[in-house]
């Protein structure tokens, strides 16, 4: 980059991000709804980590790997559900540069970070429906712990690309975003209109699409082996309980994959006005709410754990 487009990168000290602009009443209703939505998708995902705490029933893989995917999930709505109530409150609806760049950073982090989650949710089903006796040997507690770590470090480093070419985009002057949050797509877009950035569009379009595919049509593929093989099972109620178990992952994939694909494959490619801000309000925001009543209704273990944590019977 030239020294020229580096002095101007400098113009810009702070973003607006417009959020959902409407009338201040609607506002005050908007911010409601999303603080309730916020509230109780923490305390879902907090449930379900309890649970599986004092449950030593649950203390096997599986539930691991779902205890820490609530925990994901929770610092995945705090790195955006915070501002964007806070936006809603807000005269003049500004963040810093540096404070936009970081949020892009762990929100993007935190989300794939999920894909990896999935992909190894997805993995362990493999393992205990297709390999049953394999199972015990190669899913060990140990090897569980040592496939979350990777996900939490490789979820945060594979986007620092991303994040050191954006800090070096020249910002000149444009500086609204059309969106809750300091999205790729929104940032790609507002530097190409200074001077046009064809590389830096095309390796956080290769990177976010090469991550997404993969995870996904690996996703697709273990569970398509795992379908294969339940039908195979005698039993109708060990049928029924690996269909339970499979389809609430299946679930959770499709919502999550679904709007995923359609801002990410192509960033900064000119989707809608505003189209962009649904997708991305839908696996940030409702996914993570879904996600604790998917799993816990139709796992009967789960609801039965959820039970003594909540104080039933």
């Amino acid at each position: 980059m030239t020294s020229e487009a580096r002095n101007i990168s400098q113009t810009v000290s702070e973003f607006i991000l417009l959020g959902f602009p409407c009338r201040w009443e609607i506002q005050i209703l908007l911010f409601s709804v999303f603080f309730v939505t916020y509230i109780l998708t923490l305390l879902g995902n907090m449930a379900i980590m309890c649970a599986v705490h004092w449950d030593r029933r649950l203390h096997s893989p599986m539930y691991i790997l779902l205890a820490n995917f609530s925990f994901l999930e929770i610092c995945y709505v705090n790195s955006d559900v915070p501002n964007m109530l806070a936006n809603f409150l807000s005269q003049t609806k500004t963040v810093s540069f540096a404070r936009c760049l970081l949020q892009f950073y762990f929100f993007f982090s935190l989300g794939t970070t999920e894909c990896l989650f999935l992909s190894i949710m997805a993995y362990d089903r493999f393992l205990a429906i297709c390999h049953p006796l394999h199972y015990p040997m190669v899913m060990t507690i140990k090897f569980c712990c040592s496939l979350v770590i990777f996900c939490w470090v490789y979820g945060f480093l594979w986007f620092l690309i991303p994040l050191i070419l954006v800090t070096q985009l020249p910002f000149c002057g444009p500086n609204v975003i059309d969106d809750f949050l300091c999205d790729l797509g929104p940032l790609l877009a507002l530097a190409s209109a200074c001077v046009p950035i064809p590389g830096t569009v095309l390796i956080c379009g290769t990177m976010s699409s090469l991550l997404i595919f993969a995870t996904f049509f690996y996703i697709i593929g273990s569970y398509t082996l795992v379908l294969r093989a339940v039908v195979q099972v005698p039993s109708v109620a060990g049928r029924k309980k690996a269909f339970s178990t499979c389809s609430s992952h299946l679930a959770v994939v499709f919502l999550f994959y679904g709007s995923v694909m359609t801002t990410y494959v192509r960033p900064g490619s000119g989707q809608a006005e505003g189209m962009q801000k649904f997708t991305t309000l839908f696996y940030s925001v409702l996914t993570p709410f879904f996600n604790p009543m998917i799993y816990s209704l139709r796992n009967k273990e789960m609801k039965d754990a959820l039970k003594k944590v909540l104080g039933g019977s």
